[in-house]
């Protein structure tokens, strides 16, 4: 192993050595159609045990994606269309704060109905980790969500009253870049910097560190990566990676 992975491993001794689990989870995102990519990755995760949430876009949802749901693999729901609805010159974003929230619930209602079945969770994961609108946050639990999950680590600023928030802080993705892999270094450094900041007590230690990737743009290295984060990993005692639905707890969609 090189240094990288020597100081990811590091920071997992250090873990021990205080008595804690380490506790990672891995979401997909951009599900919606059946494919190569998505067919390779929920095969990796069954090979390497490894609990997959996958964020599906419910607009279009082929019912071969929606079965790929159950064991290890939970769905989530990935907004509804994952239309860029904000103003020109702002982030992009489905849920802009201009948009009547009353617009955006019987959206969101929508798309939870075609996300039925084995693993279906009622957490929302917004495109591009976005919502604008506090006040449709505000909503999201009368309109049955009960998990929120976005990017980075969460704070008290960032929670949601009565909606379990579990972020990602790990992207695979280069998105200024290449648009490949992140590369070894940078994606094991995320992680380190997150896990170290929970051990400290900057960030929340009750956080499980997430890993997001991307399917549809996964280069070669980015497949290698994972699955050698998961050998690695899955040898290694004081590591733990949660599902999705012991993150989420009694969040099945079918429990409405």
């Amino acid at each position: 192993m090189n240094a990288h992975w020597n100081g990811f491993f590091d920071e997992i001794a250090r873990w021990s050595d205080s008595g804690w689990v380490v506790d990672f989870w891995w979401r997909d995102d951009d599900a919606c159609r059946g494919d190569a990519a998505l067919t390779r990755l929920v095969a990796l995760a069954r090979s390497a045990q490894a609990p997959l949430a996958l964020a599906l876009i419910p607009e279009g949802v082929q019912p071969e994606v929606l079965a790929m749901g159950g064991g290890l693999v939970s769905i989530l729901q990935h907004g509804v269309d994952h239309r860029n609805r904000a103003a020109a010159g702002q982030k992009k974003t489905e849920f802009p704060a201009l948009e009547p929230v009353a617009d955006a619930m019987v959206r969101l209602r929508r798309g939870r109905s075609q996300l039925q079945g084995p693993g279906a969770l009622a957490v929302l994961v917004p495109p591009w980790n976005r919502v604008s609108s506090g006040k449709l946050l505000g909503q999201l639990a009368l309109a049955g969500y009960c998990g929120l999950s976005r990017f980075g680590a969460r704070g008290p600023a960032s929670m949601v009253p009565d909606v379990v928030q579990v972020n990602t802080h790990v992207d695979l993705i280069d998105w200024r870049g290449t648009r490949g892999f992140v590369g070894e270094a940078l994606a094991l450094q995320s992680a380190v910097a997150h896990l170290q900041a929970r051990r400290e007590g900057r960030a929340d230690r009750g956080e499980a560190t997430g890993w997001l990737s991307h399917h549809l743009v996964h280069d070669e290295a980015c497949w290698t990566f994972l699955a050698r984060l998961f050998e690695r990993t899955g040898a290694r005692s004081g590591v733990v990676w949660r599902s999705a639905d012991a993150l989420f707890p009694t969040l099945q969609a079918q429990a409405r």
